[in-house]
């Protein structure tokens, strides 16, 4: 164990049983009120891919759903890397430096998603590798919440003034991602000695978590995280992912892009994904939904869910148009315990609903 997995312990930093160094929380779930005010999280289930080489950009450009030759050093952004059938394998955060190009995803699927891409380079002049205990990035701390700005200012000069900007500072890189709870949400990837020598001002001032703090922040953003359940079973459209910038139309061929482009100017959209707050602790991503008004048949799929504090779970759900317009669905079948809908943070294409 080392020595900031060593003080986040110390602090009752909780892992499970199966990965006790992939830390949950500390001793309780936090909210979403008290997210919106202002939390600090160690994010250790996020994985990290670094590309270096002259056609790094090129390359990525090729296989991902967003433009990545222009992506310049003071911004990231979203992508999807996507099946021939236009289904989603990954969604990443990505973002470059002067040298180097990274990708974001979670843990648990790094390694063979890494694989995948490393069979693409061919004579590509690029070169993949893990990145994620790489010194300068071994810590990622999530911080958010309408204090956020303030207690990073203990550091920052100056922060990102819109989502998905980024800066790079010498004691890290600072990424804004999608606000939540209208407020905004940071990234801030430093060194082991870096974090512990600012943990002890977060945590003081920020209310407390670990990864499930983060997804629900996440969640409450409306931003769709594809893991290991949910792999191969969405359209970008479906989790929302062009309205949040993740795919760009006006770019060349990758894998899936015809079937991407053809369900967005063939046809209305017929699915898309919607926040909701579950009463049961056990509803997880991958688990199916069913509206009441069709009950035979799953109307969607849970992408995303967190332990909300009040026992049960918040979480993104993909599911039909009719079905969010109804908004009589249920979880594991159509006399499963029932969604309650909650406001999407931004609005869902007003042609579809």
């Amino acid at each position: 164990m080392n020595t900031w997995n060593q003080l986040l312990t110390q602090q009752g930093a909780r892992g499970t049983e199966q990965a006790p160094q992939l830390f949950r929380d500390f001793g309780r779930t936090l909210t979403a009120a008290e997210l919106a005010d202002g939390f600090a999280a160690p994010l250790t289930d996020l994985g990290l891919i670094a590309l270096n080489g002259e056609e790094s950009a090129s390359f990525l450009h090729n296989q991902l759903t967003n433009d990545v030759e222009h992506l310049g050093q003071d911004t990231a952004r979203l992508a999807g890397y996507c099946t021939p059938k236009g289904r989603l394998l990954a969604t990443f955060l990505v973002w470059r430096n002067a040298d180097t190009i990274f990708l974001q995803l979670p843990r648990a699927i790094q390694p063979a998603l890494q694989k995948r891409l490393q069979m693409f380079v061919l004579r590509a002049k690029t070169k993949l590798s893990d990145a994620t205990e790489s010194p300068a990035n071994a810590v990622v701390l999530g911080v958010g919440g309408k204090q956020a700005d303030a207690v990073l200012s203990t550091w920052f000069d100056a922060l990102p003034a819109q989502a998905y900007g980024k800066l790079d500072h010498p004691m890290g890189t600072l990424i804004r991602v999608g606000d939540a709870f209208g407020a905004p949400r940071y990234q801030w990837l430093t060194s082991a000695e870096t974090a512990a020598a600012v943990w002890p001002v977060l945590s003081a001032k920020l209310a407390v978590g670990g990864n499930d703090a983060w997804q629900l922040s996440s969640i409450h953003a409306g931003v769709p995280l594809v893991v290991a359940a949910t792999q191969e079973q969405f359209v970008p459209q479906m989790v929302n992912f062009e309205l949040l910038g993740g795919v760009n139309f006006k770019k060349g061929c990758y894998p899936g892009q015809e079937i991407v482009a053809r369900s967005q100017y063939l046809g209305k959209l017929k699915r898309r994904t919607t926040l909701v707050t579950i009463p049961d602790a056990q509803a997880a991503a991958g688990m199916e939904v069913f509206a009441t008004a069709d009950p035979e048949q799953p109307c969607g799929m849970i992408v995303n869910a967190a332990p909300n504090g009040q026992g049960g779970v918040d979480a993104l759900v993909e599911m039909k148009l009719d079905a969010i317009e109804r908004a009589s669905v249920r979880v594991g079948s159509a006399e499963g315990i029932a969604l309650q809908f909650l406001p999407m943070p931004y609005v869902l294409d007003p042609l579809d609903l």
